[in-house]
């Protein structure tokens, strides 16, 4: 069943005053400026904008100068950067190998081929001998759910196997976590937090394409080479000292050496009453470290509000990507054209919409293109921990990542549908462009969890992430759903993710003129949107 919007929030919405101009601003988002600003961020001369490294320098500087050009103020004090201190550790495997040891038989698994792994912690070097090995099921603590998979399991100093997503994955049941809609107990990120509370010594995911939503090979280049963390008062020894994954295949012949043959952990981990049980085999791998600590950079620009300047909508999207890496077809930099360049344009170019405008609004706006979201959301976590605005006056955060190229689609997925107030206000700008919103139609993917979006919505500010989907206007449905297959799997996280004149970036344009739409309204509004009945942000926000 459709559902309405309530007549008052739907009048509201309606009836908020307008500049002379809003159409004109409204219609300044357009094709030359997203393609000149998605080219140039993801051109060569960026070297992938990775930070800590000169495609930072680049990146940054060019962002300051775009939002100084449009007349906008620093957004932190008299400064257009937020330092965000980070640890840069690269590290290598000794031998290229981890040792699998059973009671009469041993396996060498190779790394990159067989796993990957590293260490958070700021050492010179780590060894895990002969460390005894468990299975956990999907490593999930879960007392809403009643769902615990280290009940009666001893991990401490041992290694651990998990698997990727929740037990949710694949069921239309939404009372089972959250059907196939992934929780944040299905995102990596949550599995290794977990294990370091249950003091395990190592944790490795088993990696599975369909519940990972993205190939090993996504994995791979994540995994290797250098990686960042914000710095932290422990030097990360609270983490475990090993966090890698294994291939699907590498666990099959772990579980096949403790006499569990052909055993299919993904649907044996999902039954009620599921126990974690011992595998019998010890692991074993050496760790070395190089060790880097210096300074990266949320760019941060600010367009004032005339009555209430205080209180502030945020346009978040993320400019770093991976940098100069493991070679692909000869091709060693991953631009990052559609992740995260088209966000990053389609941010200025709502900055400029908002320049254009002859009557300012009442509310402040600030653009935020935060660092190291490929390393785990860490410049908006920096923020969310040491915030330029009071989050109590941060009426909303609109978070743009990674619009795909395809042309006009019909559908406009809100990642996280059902959460706040500020979908509807999507609505409503979504049907002024004959378009309709649609909930995120890969929900399995945990997409709520893998942008920055998050950050604000943990510490209770509403957040909205969306996008246009796969409606494709020219080509239907299904052309739609392949392209996102194929940009998952050909592209993503890949050097072959670049810009060609070729993009049709129509969709880009409406997504841009959405978001601009959205944030327009809520800076000329009194209101601030609420959580919805249900979310686990609502209580943060009340309290």
């Amino acid at each position: 069943m459709k559902k309405l919007l309530p007549v008052f929030f739907t009048f509201f919405i309606l009836s908020c005053e307008k500049s002379e101009n809003y159409q004109e601003a409204y219609e300044s988002i357009n094709a030359e400026g997203l393609r000149k600003r998605i080219a140039t961020l993801s051109s060569d001369d960026f070297l992938g904008r990775k930070p800590f490294t000169e495609g930072e320098t680049k990146t940054i500087n060019y962002l300051k100068g775009e939002f100084e050009k449009l007349g906008l103020e620093p957004g932190n004090g008299h400064s257009y950067f937020q330092e965000v201190p980070m640890v840069e550790l690269t590290a290598f495997v000794k031998d290229s190998s981890m040792l699998i040891q059973g009671e009469n038989s041993s396996k060498s698994l190779n790394y990159w081929t067989d796993f990957v792994a590293l260490t958070r912690r700021v050492t010179d070097s780590i060894s895990v001998l002969e460390s005894d090995m468990v299975f956990a099921g999907y490593g999930i603590v879960a007392p809403e759910y009643d769902w615990n998979d280290y009940e009666g399991l001893d991990v401490k100093g041992k290694t651990v196997l998990v698997l990727i997503n929740d037990p949710g994955f694949g069921s239309k049941d939404k009372s089972f976590f959250k059907g196939n809609e992934m929780t944040y107990y299905g995102r990596w990120t949550y599995k290794y937090e977990e294990a370091a509370r249950q003091g395990a010594t190592a944790l490795l995911i088993i990696h599975e394409t369909a519940h990972a939503s993205y190939p090993f090979e996504v994995v791979q280049g994540g995994w290797s080479g250098a990686n960042l963390y914000l710095e932290s008062a422990d030097a990360n020894m609270s983490r475990c000292a090993v966090e890698g994954w294994i291939s699907s295949q590498s666990a099959a012949d772990i579980f096949s050496n403790a006499g569990y043959v052909d055993y299919n952990f993904y649907e044996e981990g999902k039954q009620n009453g599921f126990k974690g049980f011992d595998l019998n085999q010890k692991m074993s791998v050496n760790l070395t470290n190089s060790i880097k600590k210096s300074i990266s950079n949320n760019v941060v620009a600010r367009y004032n509000g005339e009555e209430r300047s205080d209180e502030t909508i945020i346009y978040s999207a993320h400019w770093d990507h991976f940098g100069i890496g493991q070679p692909v077809d000869g091709d060693s930099i991953y631009n990052g054209a559609v992740d995260n360049g088209t966000g990053v344009a389609a941010i200025i170019q709502v900055a400029e919409a908002f320049t254009k405008l002859n009557k300012p609004t009442k509310r402040s706006v600030v653009f935020m293109a935060v660092t190291a979201e490929e390393q785990g959301l860490l410049g908006s976590e920096h923020y969310s921990e040491n915030p330029i605005y009071d989050p109590e006056k941060t009426v909303a955060n609109i978070n743009v990542d990674a619009i795909r190229p395809i042309g006009r689609v019909n559908d406009f997925s809100v990642i996280g549908y059902g959460q706040s107030e500020l979908e509807d206000y999507a609505e409503i700008a979504v049907k002024n462009q004959g378009r309709y919103i649609t909930p995120d139609p890969h929900p399995e993917a945990g997409s709520f969890f893998r942008s920055d979006h998050f950050n604000f919505a943990k510490i209770g500010i509403p957040a909205l992430y969306g996008k246009g989907a796969v409606d494709s206007d020219a080509n239907g449905k299904e052309w739609g759903e392949e392209k996102y297959a194929e940009y998952t799997s050909k592209h993503y996280h890949k050097p072959s993710d670049e810009y060609t004149e070729d993009m049709n970036i129509d969709g880009v344009i409406l997504d841009a003129q959405v978001y601009f739409e959205v944030g327009y309204k809520l800076a000329n509004s009194n209101e601030f949107p609420k959580w919805k009945e249900g979310s686990e942000f609502k209580s943060i926000r009340e309290k």
